[in-house]
C-alpha cells in the first residue's frame, strides 16, 4: 500500500508537534531498516503566506459581530503551495462545526487515500469565498460542539485515520472488533479486563478464566449488545451495520 501523505494548513503547527511525533502516529512515521514508514506528516503555516508586513491574516467580520475571521488569500496560497509538491491531487478537506459529522464508517473510506489536506480554521472561521473557490473540499466535524480552533479536530481526524493503515497497530486484529467497527455491527465493544483477577473485592467473570474461546466469544458478544443498548441505543436498529 503506497505511504499516505498528510498535510495540514494551519495557524498553529506547533500544536501538532508533540502528537505527530509520538506514540501510534509517530512510529507509523518513523522509517527503519525492518519497517519503512506508513504515512507522512507535513505542516504548513498559513502566516507564512500572508501579505502583510506583521503577518496578519485575519480581519473584523463584515457586517459586524465579535471575533475575527481568516482572509482568503493567504489560505489559497497555503493550500496552492501544499499542492504544487504532492504529485496528485489531494482529498481537501475544512475541519469545522458546520460540517459532516465524523463517524467510523467515514474514517475507513479516508484510510484508503493517498494524500489527505487538511485545512484547520480559527478565531469565528474562515471567508467563505475561499472555501467556495476550493472546491470540491469536504467539510468535517467531530461533535457537535465548539473548540477554539480546527487544530484538535484535525489531530482526532488524523489519529482515527492513521491507526486503521495496515500494519500500523501491529496486530491486524486490533481493529476488527473495536467499536464502531464492522465486525461489531457498528455496536460498542464488549468491556475488558487484565490482572490481578481481584481488585477491591471485584472479579473478572469467570468466562474469562475459562479458556473456553467459544464462551467467551459469545459473552463478549453479548456484553457488547448490552452495553449498546445500555449507552447507546441509537446503534441499535436496521441501520446499525449500514
Amino acid at each position: 500500500m503506497p505511504r499516505l501523505r498528510i498535510d495540514v494548513v494551519t495557524l498553529f503547527p506547533e500544536m501538532f508537534d508533540g502528537v505527530l511525533s509520538s506514540s501510534i502516529l509517530g512510529r507509523a512515521a518513523a522509517h527503519s531498516s525492518q519497517q519503512p514508514a506508513m504515512v507522512e506528516y507535513h505542516l504548513t503555516n498559513i502566516r507564512d503566506y500572508s501579505t502583510d508586513k506583521h503577518g496578519k491574516v485575519d480581519q473584523p467580520p463584515y457586517g459586524g459581530g465579535p471575533g475575527m475571521v481568516i482572509q482568503c488569500q493567504p489560505v489559497w496560497d497555503a493550500v496552492a503551495a501544499v499542492e504544487k509538491t504532492a504529485p496528485s491531487p489531494p482529498k481537501r478537506i475544512l475541519m469545522t462545526p458546520q460540517g459532516r459529522r465524523l463517524d467510523q464508517k467515514h474514517v475507513e473510506e479516508l484510510a484508503q487515500s493517498q494524500h489527505l489536506l487538511i485545512v484547520a480554521g480559527h478565531y469565528e472561521g474562515i471567508d467563505e469565498r475561499v472555501i467556495e473557490k476550493l472546491a470540491p473540499i469536504e467539510l468535517l466535524s467531530v461533535g457537535d460542539y465548539i473548540l477554539s480552533g480546527g487544530e484538535l479536530a484535525a489531530m482526532t481526524l488524523i489519529d482515527s485515520v492513521v491507526r486503521l493503515i495496515p500494519g500500523v497497530l501491529g496486530h491486524p486484529e486490533s481493529t476488527e472488533d473495536e467499536s464502531f467497527s464492522v465486525a461489531n455491527d457498528r455496536h460498542l465493544e464488549h468491556p475488558h479486563y487484565t490482572r490481578p483477577a481481584e481488585w477491591m473485592d471485584l472479579k473478572v467473570p469467570d468466562v474469562l478464566l475459562s479458556g473456553n474461546h467459544g464462551q467467551i466469544a459469545r459473552w463478549r458478544r453479548e456484553q457488547a449488545l448490552q452495553r449498546t443498548g445500555q449507552y447507546r441505543p441509537d446503534l441499535i436498529g436496521p441501520t446499525s451495520n449500514a
